[in-house]
């Protein structure tokens, strides 16, 4: 069986719509978040996954981090599932969501870091060894003993980066990793997932509006859309089979967002 094992995944919410006027109750509403969603990675694979908002991506790596319990369907992950066996499950994973952190905003990094350490039941050598690794690759040296909140944006990210993998987890999530970065954080951060990706063999899926870093790192893309898995397949092929203009192999000076943009414009996205 492949590392993650997704099959028939379905999952829906229940939101109350905006009261009318006159009326003194609010109307619910199911919202199909996943419907009927199958597909299969491999260890060591970096793959893509995009959508427009609201098409169910980070609903996905809920359910995979064992946040969120699916309605129907079958998720394994590494033999895992995620749900059932969470406190087993998140010691071989690691995530980092761009808009969120898990880092404590008032103490120095190498304080969080500890923490994490002890969190993780990481041995000190191997502590040691990770956190001299990554901060070597991170470029965080001299930033391990400034408190989170006097960072800048790119080197939160980077501080995530690092706290997200000092347990050395077989697996990495990442969600909008690259929001708000300017262009010099954004090429530091995807040369270290390719180091990452290559050097350790850490399986990483990556969901982001940002289709440079599509381009940059992954081969294989999968496209999420109300719900529902539109392609699985190659970066290259997708592009090929969508772009409304005549150009069909990618340059650098193409504008990669308006090929996605038509691209879900001819799905009905």
């Amino acid at each position: 069986m492949s590392y993650i094992f997704v099959d028939h995944l379905c999952k829906s919410f229940v939101v109350r719509k905006k009261r009318e006027k006159g009326s003194l109750l609010r109307e619910k509403e199911t919202v199909h978040a996943l419907q009927d969603v199958s597909f299969e990675i491999e260890k060591g694979e970096l793959v893509g996954y995009i959508g427009p908002n609201g098409a169910g991506k980070s609903t996905t790596v809920k359910i995979l981090s064992g946040i969120l319990v699916p309605e129907s369907g079958t998720v394994t992950v590494g033999g895992r599932v995620p749900w059932e066996n969470r406190k087993e499950h998140v010691s071989h994973i690691g995530v980092v969501f761009g808009q969120r952190t898990q880092l404590w905003w008032d103490v120095p990094l190498l304080d969080s870091y500890s923490l994490l350490k002890d969190i993780y039941r990481v041995p000190e050598a191997s502590y040691k060894k990770r956190l001299d690794e990554l901060t070597e690759a991170l470029q965080l040296g001299d930033l391990l003993r400034t408190p989170l909140r006097l960072l800048s944006l790119g080197q939160r990210m980077r501080a995530e980066l690092c706290g997200s993998l000092l347990h050395s987890p077989e697996l990495l999530y990442l969600d909008e990793p690259t929001i708000g970065l300017d262009a010099v954080s954004k090429l530091a951060l995807r040369d270290f997932l390719r180091w990452e990706n290559a050097e350790k063999g850490t399986t990483i899926l990556l969901t982001t509006h940002d289709m440079e870093d599509i381009v940059a790192l992954c081969s294989r893309v999968m496209v999420l859309g109300h719900g529902s898995k539109l392609y699985d397949g190659g970066l290259q092929e997708l592009l090929t089979q969508y772009d409304t203009t005549k150009t069909v192999q990618v340059e650098e000076h193409q504008n990669i967002d308006q090929v996605i943009a038509s691209m879900y414009k001819n799905l009905g996205l």
